[in-house]
């Protein structure tokens, strides 16, 4: 972050880059920068530095007070409208502490204080009164998302309420006063920005981006009959499939449909990192799910799949591309495909700061399956990744193989099945053992961890003639300690 603001500070302010002194708090401008910045390209702000990129610092007293008045004047709608939920950096800079906010361009238009502002070349233009600037400005919104398209006809009947309220609860639980807590449903929406108004046409209503994300499975087919994702296993069947799920549902319920395959067919190694232990799989395949979710464009009939073979895993989905090519984790400039969705995906926990997903793979794909997957936009995204995962495998199924032990008489074992068989040198509860390995679904470890090794007579139950002992416990067989 540190190599960022350097360069930041050399390029200067311009059409993406803004700097605030804020040595009394954060000014006014600030926020119609940020309504600049959203209405056109995006932009970053430093505040704790001159219009000059000299680096005056902000009185770390001052910090907790400048925080709390950002987020309650970015998240009032009576001073900026929609809200934007946007989060501030601190970042130690040549022993001074400087706040770094990225704004990212918004599939919507902001008002900030009833004004209308965009971003040119010398600042923030007031286009309030110009109504060519902001039919236009409009315009061009619709013309680059699809995810804006209004649909008049639907109602809050046609969404899931369900999972509106559990999204609710995820944000309140990453943030305890978060303004969803205390919204009616209608009101969340709306505050998420997936209810708009044309203010060309005067249609309004709620937008294709709402109904992917809540939408009843009929309501989602009505709009978008084409609208699937594809989850496919080809291990042993290299001509048709092992195993398949036809997913055409919302888009909450599809990423946990995404992690639910993953979790059935790919193994999650042992790996620490400073003495954490972490769990690759996971942390690698949501920001996959995600990519694969929220990038997306949903008027394309291109259908999105993810497929995983014996040496590789790709996926595909149809893409309005803005640079075609292959993306360099170091050097590419990140361009929202659906802002809206990626916004309130970001609300709920599952998506970060706009970029970070790609580096994050960059970071940990390596160490999970010995390469890095290959990044390609076009009118077709595609992810293409290497593997190393089945070597070794005699043509079974992941599901079947990736946390049991081999036949073989030297007794291999996988990572995670070597990590149970340490952890149970002495006895150990099954719930006990689910935490240790992070795992959630009982069925799915009995079966495809606990029962393969005590069939290997590589660990014992301590009551084993009584398999459903309400005091049941685990233990490594001696031969194996």
């Amino acid at each position: 972050m540190i190599d960022k603001i350097k360069s930041i500070l050399s390029q200067g302010e311009g059409l993406k880059i803004e700097f605030k002194a804020a040595q009394n708090g954060i000014p006014r401008n600030v926020y119609e920068t940020i309504c600049a910045f959203s209405n056109t390209q995006g932009g970053e702000i430093l505040l704790g530095v001159g219009d000059n990129g000299q680096v005056l610092g902000i009185d770390k007293t001052n910090v907790s007070r400048m925080l709390k008045d950002f987020a309650n004047t970015i998240n009032n709608t009576s001073q900026f409208r929609p809200p934007l939920y946007l989060s501030v950096e601190q970042i130690e800079f040549e022993d001074k502490l400087i706040l770094y906010i990225l704004v990212p361009t918004s599939s919507d238009v902001h008002f900030c204080c009833n004004k209308i502002y965009i971003r040119n070349a010398d600042g923030d233009m007031d286009i309030t009164n110009q109504s060519n600037l902001v039919a236009q400005l409009y315009a061009n919104k619709d013309k680059s998302y699809s995810e804006n398209e209004i649909y008049p006809g639907l109602t809050l009947s046609d969404f899931r309420t369900d999972l509106i309220d559990r999204c609710r609860k995820m944000a309140v639980g990453r943030q305890a006063n978060h303004p969803w807590k205390y919204m009616t449903d209608e009101q969340l929406l709306r505050s998420a920005g997936l209810y708009k108004k044309d203010f060309c046409s005067q249609k309004e209503g709620y937008t294709l981006a709402c109904a992917v994300l809540f939408g009843r499975d009929d309501v989602i087919q009505s709009i978008l009959p084409h609208y699937k994702t594809d989850l496919i296993l080809r291990i042993n069947d290299t001509d048709r499939y092992d195993d398949r799920d036809d997913v055409r549902t919302n888009l909450i319920e599809s990423y946990d449909r995404i992690m639910a395959f993953v979790e059935k067919h790919l193994p999650t190694p042992f790996y620490l990192e400073k003495d954490i232990r972490l769990d690759l799989r996971s942390i690698l395949f949501r920001e996959i799910a995600v990519n694969l979710l929220m990038h997306r464009e949903f008027t394309s009939h291109y259908p999105a799949k993810l497929v995983i073979e014996r040496e590789r895993i790709y996926t595909e989905n149809g893409n309005k591309p803005y640079v075609c090519g292959n993306i360099n984790p170091d050097t590419s400039v990140p361009f929202p495909k659906n802002p809206t969705i990626a916004r309130f995906f970001k609300e709920i926990g599952w998506a970060e700061e706009l970029g970070s997903g790609v580096r994050k793979m960059a970071q940990y794909a390596k160490a999970y399956a010995g390469n890095i997957p290959v990044l390609t936009d076009g009118n077709v995204f595609k992810l293409d990744w290497k593997i190393d995962l089945f070597q070794g495998v005699n043509n079974q199924p992941k599901e079947q193989v990736g946390d049991q032990v081999s036949d073989q008489p030297s007794y291999q074992v996988s990572d995670q099945a070597r990590t149970v068989l340490q952890f149970c040198a002495e006895p150990k509860a099954l719930i006990e053992i689910m935490r240790m390995v992070r795992l959630k679904s009982r069925v799915y470890f009995m079966n495809h961890v606990i029962k393969p090794l005590i069939e290997k007579k590589l660990i014992e139950m301590v009551y084993p003639d009584k398999p459903n002992h309400p005091n049941q416990k685990y233990v490594t067989s001696k031969g194996r300690k």
